[in-house]
C-alpha cells in the first residue's frame, strides 16, 4: 500500500511540472504569436503608408489625396501622418466608413469622398471649420449629423443620389457661407427648414426627390440664383415664388404642375425655365420663328413659352369673369361655351 501510495504521489508531481511547463511554452508561444501580429501590423502599416504617399499630390499649392478606382474599404490609422493634407479626393474605393479620426485633420479645406459605399457621416467631422467643400454624392448614407453645422467655413455640400436622405438637421442653417447644395434623387418630401433659413444660399438641386409642394416661405431663399426641382410631384407653385427677384435659372420639368402661376411674370431676372412634360390645362403653341437661328435658340416650355401661357389664362380667366359679370342668367354650361 505504501508503495502504491508513493507511486501516486510521484506521478502526480510529475503530472503538475508537465502541466506547469506546457502552461510556459503555451505562454511563450502566445507572446510570439502576438509579437509576430504586432510586427506584421507594423510592416502593413508601413506599406500603407508608402502605398499612400505614392497617391499625394501637389496642385494649386495645396497637398491633395487622390485615389481613383482602387479598394479602399477602410483607412489607416497611418493616414494620420499625412495630417497636412488639404484635399482628400477618393472616388469609386469602395470605402465603407468615414474614419472617426478625420476630425484631426484640420487643414483640410475640400473632403470629396463621392462614389463609394458610405452609410453614416462621423459627428467628428464637425471639428474641421476650415473646411469649405464636403463632397459626398453617391454613396449610402441616411442621415445628416448637426455636427456638421460646426464647419463654419463651409460653402459647397453635395449629397446627390444617396437616395435615403429625408431631412437635414434646422442647425445646418448656422452656415453663413454655404452658397451650393445639391440633394437630388433622396427621398425629401419638403423643401427642408434649414435651407429657408440660409440667407447666402444661390445654388439648390433638389431634383429627383418627392416634393409635392414649396412652401410659402420659399422666398425667404432671397439671394438664390439657380433652383432644379425637376422629377418630382410638384402640383401647384406658391403665390410667392414671385418674389425670388434674384432667381434667374428654374427648372421644373416633368413634375404635375397644372398651371403657371401669373406672378412669375415679374420675375424680371428669370433667364432659364422649364416646364416640360407637366399636365399643364392650356394648350400654348408658340409662334414660328423667322429665321433657323431664332428657332434654335427658341425653348420650347422655356421663357417665351411661359410668358404666352400666363397671357393666354390671363385672357381667359378675364374673359370668363367679365362673362360671369354681365350675362350672370346663362347657365354654368352656356358660360362655359361662350368662354371657349
Amino acid at each position: 500500500m505504501a508503495e502504491t501510495a508513493v507511486c501516486l504521489g510521484t506521478f502526480t508531481a510529475v503530472k503538475t511540472l508537465w502541466e506547469v511547463r506546457i502552461h510556459k511554452i503555451n505562454e511563450e508561444l502566445q507572446k510570439e504569436k502576438e509579437f509576430r501580429q504586432r510586427l506584421l501590423l507594423v510592416w502593413e502599416e508601413r506599406a500603407a503608408l508608402a502605398k499612400l504617399k505614392e497617391k499625394v499630390i501637389n496642385e494649386g499649392g495645396r497637398a491633395i489625396l487622390r485615389i481613383e478606382e482602387e479598394e479602399w474599404k477602410t483607412l489607416p490609422s497611418c493616414l494620420l501622418k499625412l495630417i497636412h493634407l488639404q484635399e482628400w479626393q477618393l472616388h469609386r474605393t469602395s470605402l465603407q466608413k468615414i474614419p472617426q479620426f478625420i476630425g484631426r485633420f484640420h487643414s483640410l479645406v475640400v473632403l470629396d469622398l463621392s462614389r463609394n459605399s458610405i452609410e453614416s457621416v462621423p459627428k467628428e467631422i464637425g471639428q474641421l471649420t476650415n473646411l469649405q467643400e464636403l463632397l459626398l454624392s453617391y454613396n449610402r448614407i441616411k442621415s445628416v449629423p448637426k455636427e456638421i453645422s460646426n464647419c463654419i467655413s463651409l460653402e459647397r455640400l453635395e449629397l446627390a443620389v444617396n437616395r435615403s436622405i429625408c431631412d437635414l438637421p434646422p442647425q445646418l442653417s448656422d452656415l453663413k457661407k454655404l452658397s451650393h447644395i445639391d440633394l437630388c434623387m433622396n427621398q425629401f418630401t419638403t423643401i427642408p427648414s434649414a435651407l429657408l433659413n440660409m440667407p447666402n444660399l444661390e445654388w439648390l438641386d433638389m431634383g429627383g426627390n418627392k416634393l409635392q409642394e414649396l412652401p410659402d416661405a420659399i422666398d425667404r431663399m432671397e439671394n438664390l440664383h439657380t433652383l432644379w426641382l425637376q422629377r418630382n410631384e410638384i402640383n401647384s407653385l406658391p403665390e410667392t415664388i414671385g418674389n425670388m427677384k434674384n432667381l434667374s435659372t428654374l427648372v421644373l420639368s416633368n413634375n404635375k404642375l397644372k398651371d403657371i402661376p401669373a406672378c412669375m411674370k415679374d420675375m424680371t431676372n428669370l433667364r432659364f425655365v422649364n416646364f416640360r412634360d407637366n399636365p399643364l390645362e392650356l394648350e400654348v403653341t408658340l409662334p414660328p420663328c423667322e429665321n433657323t437661328d431664332e428657332e434654335e435658340q427658341q425653348e420650347m416650355f422655356g421663357i417665351d413659352f411661359m410668358h404666352m401661357y400666363i397671357q393666354e389664362s390671363l385672357k381667359k380667366t378675364g374673359k370668363a369673369f367679365l362673362l360671369i359679370l354681365i350675362s350672370p342668367q346663362y347657365s354654368e354650361e352656356e358660360r362655359n361655351e361662350l368662354d371657349k
